[in-house]
């Protein structure tokens, strides 16, 4: 029956009107998500005022910032200083271990400076190029080798410009007077010595043609090795028609000058020369120089190949 409104609610006591039982609810499955698709917006181009750049228009970087002096000078700076030290290096501090290795446009324009390791013969010998000197190391933080194993292939062979000692014996052939002395001379005064040689060219043997300066005690003078051979009377100057090389006009001079004093004086080979007949009369009989006597062996060679 119904309740008033005054009356209260059944407890639940169970005392009240039976209710009959219900089933408990079974657990509703999950709502299946429905993917969304996306939805494309349409966005207006920006508004310009006036005409469009093409940079604007490819989203470009801006560049101004490397147009202040700051940004671009420190590297420009480093640039320079490198390729000056390289350009430096490459003409003076670069080391020729050959004759080969010296570029053809570096003759007439600059010197070797090196130590001399060993003569051959009375107008040539091998040097070891040290270029800088002193002030590269040279001598103190890096040595000149001594052994010859350790300089084959890494010395210069220079021919002294100008002069033609007499020869010394070779492949059978005898010596000329004054060889030996010759030879003697220069070992003495540049073996084993710091000198500096203005290059020419290179001869038909691979060899550099060089005016050469050493400098002595006690006042350490530069000395012209080849003009010190003429004035003693141990080289006569150059006289092959074709080739001969003395550094220019004035040196050709002054090394005539000095061996025509010396052959007056009777220094050296000059002195085999014997003076003309009694009271001055007969033709005087003249010695036979270095090229006239490569000159009458080079006849013979050919007289026996006929």
């Amino acid at each position: 029956m119904g309740w008033g409104l005054w009356s209260s609610p059944p407890s639940d006591d169970g005392k009240g009107d039976a209710v009959p039982n219900k089933q408990p609810r079974r657990p509703s499955p999950p709502p299946l998500e429905v993917p969304l698709k996306p939805v494309l917006i349409p966005v207006s181009p920006p508004k310009h005022k006036g005409n469009i750049l093409w940079n604007e228009t490819l989203n470009a970087h801006n560049w101004e910032h490397y147009k202040e002096p700051r940004n671009y000078i420190p590297p420009a700076l480093l640039f320079g200083f490198s390729f000056a030290f390289w350009a430096f290096w490459r003409s003076y501090l670069r080391r020729f271990p050959g004759a080969n290795h010296i570029a053809p446009g570096l003759f007439r324009r600059r010197g070797l400076l090196g130590k001399v390791t060993s003569v051959g013969d009375g107008d040539g010998f091998h040097l070891f190029h040290t270029p800088g000197g002193r002030l590269a190391g040279w001598g103190w933080l890096r040595r000149v080798p001594k052994e010859r194993k350790d300089l084959k292939g890494r010395t210069i062979s220079i021919r002294l410009a100008g002069v033609d000692a007499p020869e010394a014996a070779h492949f059978g052939k005898p010596a000329q007077p004054f060889s030996a002395e010759a030879l003697t001379f220069l070992r003495s005064y540049i073996l084993g010595k710091r000198v500096r040689a203005f290059i020419y060219k290179r001869d038909q043997y691979e060899r550099v043609v060089a005016t050469v300066f050493v400098r002595k005690p006690p006042f350490f003078f530069r000395k012209d090795v080849g003009l010190e051979l003429l004035k003693r009377g141990l080289a006569t100057t150059y006289e092959a028609k074709t080739g001969a090389e003395f550094g220019g006009v004035l040196m050709e001079d002054k090394y005539k000058s000095v061996e025509a004093w010396a052959r007056e004086k009777g220094r050296g080979m000059w002195a085999q020369e014997k003076p003309a007949g009694l009271f001055g009369f007969g033709k005087k009989q003249e010695i036979e120089t270095p090229r006239q006597y490569k000159d009458r062996l080079r006849q013979l060679d050919q007289g026996v190949k006929k």
